[in-house]
């Protein structure tokens, strides 16, 4: 008879979130996941298969956390178009904060990471960012049309390529908060981003 686990499954991975998204996954080891999750290396091959299963599963749960929240903003029905999209960008703002190793820079998106660090050889990986990307877009597109219809954002491009156009600018984002960027650059970036919806 197999013996219970005595560990809180979902704390340690989340545990083990927080590390991929602060270090990457290749500059994870199996040591730095067994300091973090306080599991020896038996409990989390036998809990999660692999490093590669435990950042498959890291990473999942990572979209689904940040997707509510940014969810909530883009179909918000008591906003405008552009307030949602300015909402969105003041939330990105907000967490590039509440996110921080230190207080020299962010540890940005575990997404935008995935992307730059391994989506061009790892086929699972990417599919999940992929398919991440597509519900974020759509997400953008309610916003957007909401938008196009109120007459807050300009009917001039069609809401595929301002969703595009609002997803890089948040990815720029991400990764200038990375490199050090403080709250008063990332406001005008997105500031600047706005201007560009405007009718």
């Amino acid at each position: 008879m197999a013996r219970p686990r005595t560990f809180d499954e979902d704390r340690a991975l989340d545990a083990a979130m927080r590390a991929f998204w602060a270090n990457g996954y290749e500059a994870t080891s199996t040591q730095d996941l067994c300091e973090a999750t306080g599991l020896g290396r038996s409990s989390i091959y036998n809990t999660f298969t692999s490093k590669h299963d435990l950042f498959r599963r890291a990473l999942t749960r990572y979209i689904e956390i940040m997707s509510v929240p940014q969810a909530e903003i883009l179909e918000d029905a008591g906003r405008s178009g552009m307030e949602r999209i300015q909402a969105l960008f003041a939330r990105i703002v907000t967490s590039e904060y509440e996110y921080r190793e230190d207080d020299e820079a962010s540890i940005g998106c575990l997404t935008v990471n995935t992307v730059v660090e391994l989506a061009r050889r790892d086929p699972e990986a990417a599919a999940l960012v992929e398919r991440d990307l597509g519900t974020r877009l759509g997400l953008l597109r309610i916003a957007l049309e909401a938008g196009q219809r109120d007459g807050t954002i300009t009917a001039e491009r069609d809401t595929d390529a301002l969703a595009r156009f609002i997803n890089a600018t948040i990815g720029g984002m991400r990764v200038s908060a990375q490199a050090g960027a403080g709250r008063a650059a990332l406001e005008s970036i997105a500031d600047t981003a706005l201007v560009a919806l405007r009718p």
